[in-house]
């Protein structure tokens, strides 16, 4: 006789499986490039543990595809289970960016895409000694030299890389729909959009070009100097100008990259956008909190309803229907 109970127990732990796998950062969302490419080689290192000192994490590990690059966590686990300083941002739609990381310490993606690998919170390999894993690997020692045509080192390690995250762009977006005049915005969407553009919210100040960002440093309130003592910017330039600045994010597919800011400290787009419109309700005795965000922006619920409605037109459509077919596919298994 068939135990249907213990059928549907195992068939609910292969989906919580997957599941995680996908939460682990190895995910369809993104399917292999093309062979024997820069690009395909950088989605391959991507993905590499070996390029951590203990073999434990990789890019993805933290860079979750299932979540638009970016990580569940406020801060992400490296080695040893050693927790990273600040949130991991999302590396989609970076291909524009005149800098990278929260300070703006990288000026390209090639450089930027070392630095996490010889970080000690982080992967804790020193780059020279990628270099050797990577040459003794008959795998990539072969990749290398048909792509490259000589063997690994950092230069062509981090131009792998970049080629790859040179590809995550996302356009295919409700948002972008609209914009081509494809689909309309619902009525809720379309006063969040109002809102946004809107003097009285100021989103649009820094929030805006095809990525919703100016590439900017800016101060929102989130340094006191004590528990909140991340100096941001600072630490890069050492000007008294910069302290408490971070860079301003892009906004596409922002729904799926929770937690928010440099350290993860907001859940959801609710809290995010109660922050903003009143910045010291939360942190009272902030240093440095840049002029336009010193008195509250007055949204009512419904503008702020409105306006989380509107940031959710941004999301990707690859992540909207995976998201929600896995969930779907668990929801009905467990049900049952």
């Amino acid at each position: 006789m068939i135990n249907f109970t213990s059928m549907r127990t195992t068939i609910v732990s292969i989906l919580l499986l997957v599941a995680c796998i996908v939460i682990a950062g190895f995910s369809p969302f993104y399917t292999p490039l093309e062979n024997d490419t820069p690009a395909s080689l950088g989605q391959k290192l991507f993905n590499e543990k070996m390029l951590s000192l203990d073999s434990s994490v990789s890019c993805a590990s933290c860079h979750k595809p299932a979540f638009a690059f970016a990580d569940t966590l406020a801060f992400s686990i490296g080695i040893g289970g050693k927790l990273t300083k600040r949130n991991t941002p999302s590396v989609l739609n970076m291909k524009n960016r005149p800098y990278y990381f929260w300070d703006g310490r990288a000026s390209t993606l090639k450089e930027q895409a070392l630095m996490p690998i010889s970080h000690p919170d982080e992967m804790g390999l020193p780059v020279q000694e990628a270099v050797i894993r990577l040459n003794n690997s008959p795998i990539y020692s072969a990749l290398f030299k048909k792509i490259y045509k000589q063997a690994a080192n950092a230069k062509n390690i981090g131009a792998a890389f970049a080629a790859y995250e040179n590809t995550l762009e996302t356009i295919n977006s409700k948002f972008d729909d609209w914009g081509n005049n494809i689909k309309n915005l619902s009525a809720s969407e379309e006063r969040g959009r109002q809102v946004f553009i809107s003097a009285k919210a100021k989103c649009f100040d820094c929030h805006f070009r095809e990525d919703f960002t100016n590439d900017d440093f800016k101060n929102i309130g989130l340094f006191n100097g004590k528990d909140l003592n991340d100096s941001g910017r600072f630490l890069i330039t050492r000007k008294r100008i910069d302290i408490g600045k971070f860079k301003t994010p892009g906004l596409r597919n922002i729904a799926v990259t929770a937690p928010y800011m440099h350290n993860g400290m907001f859940a959801t787009l609710e809290e995010v956008v109660d922050y903003y419109n009143n910045p010291k309700k939360v942190v009272p005795d902030a240093i440095n909190i840049d002029p336009s965000l010193q008195q509250p922006l007055g949204l009512t619920e419904k503008e702020k309803k409105d306006l989380v409605a509107f940031l959710k037109t941004l999301t990707d459509k690859k992540f909207i229907k995976k998201e929600a077919l896995m969930h779907n596919q668990l929801t009905s298994i467990i049900d049952k």
